[in-house]
């Protein structure tokens, strides 16, 4: 999966989430002061940001395929080691980071056990990997579960996000295990977002970021509108407040 939409839409579309998320698999983690840690699949960097908090951005490095993102991540992360890489060719030496963490990204690689057995490899030996995914199930409860449901009634056909890598619970820990990972656990990562307005929930849909923003750009005008007013249905009177849940694993080297 490729995401070559610039940064302010991928925030619009997500950051609300990822933002909120970032602390939660940085604790799942056990990111702590003295560490030094690399965050794979960066994105715009809502993850880099938290553990730039946490441990300083000498202490940082990040990696992502996408050359929209990485510039954003330089831009807004000065200090932090930020390359454009994917996950299965981390530009790194063995061994080199205390842990190495994936948020919202597992699912998006070609090869998720290669990404995973190359994040192993870059940590120390007794460090850290961990990941987390969204709850990916039309009927789960993933901040585009309920989009994904609208999509389905639509369109019985359509090729929601379900059967990607990790969005099913236990997924993650099967994928774990697979990279030769040890002490393996896995755990459901749990977030809010208010939303003030139903337009504010469905706007960024329509940016093109991502299979659902993707999606809906397929659509003629038509359906799109159909679409939107069977989301508006669904979801809660405004003002109203999601709760979204990812699948998260981590595991020993």
């Amino acid at each position: 999966m490729s995401f070559t939409v610039g940064a302010d839409a991928y925030d619009r579309f997500m950051g609300r989430y990822s933002v909120p998320l970032a602390p939660l698999l940085a604790d799942f983690a056990a990111v702590a002061a003295d560490q030094r840690v690399l965050d794979v699949g960066c994105g715009p960097g809502a993850l880099t940001a938290e553990l730039v908090g946490r441990l300083g951005p000498a202490a940082v490095a990040a990696v992502d395929p996408s050359e929209p993102f990485v510039a954003a991540a330089r831009e807004r992360h000065p200090g932090v080691d930020v390359q454009r890489a994917a996950a299965e060719e981390l530009p790194f030496g063995d061994q080199e980071f205390d842990a190495a963490l994936a948020q919202l990204v597992v699912h998006f690689m070609a090869d998720p056990v290669a990404g995973l057995r190359e994040m192993a490899r870059v940590t120390r030996e007794h460090g850290v990997v961990a990941a987390c995914v969204w709850d990916q199930q039309p009927d789960g409860q993933g901040p585009l579960s309920l989009f994904w449901k609208a999509a389905g009634e639509l369109d019985p056909d359509v090729e929601d996000e379900s059967l990607l890598a990790g969005a099913r619970a236990g997924h993650l820990t099967e994928l774990f295990q697979a990279a030769a990972l040890r002490e393996v656990e896995e755990s459901a990562l749990s977030v809010t977002a208010e939303h003030p307005s139903f337009e504010d929930w469905w706007e960024p849909y329509t940016l093109d970021v991502g299979p659902a923003g993707g999606y809906v750009a397929r659509l003629d005008s038509k359906r799109q509108a159909e679409l939107r007013e069977l989301c508006r249905e669904l979801l809660p009177a405004a003002p109203f407040v999601l709760t979204a849940r990812a699948w998260a694993a981590r595991g020993a080297v």
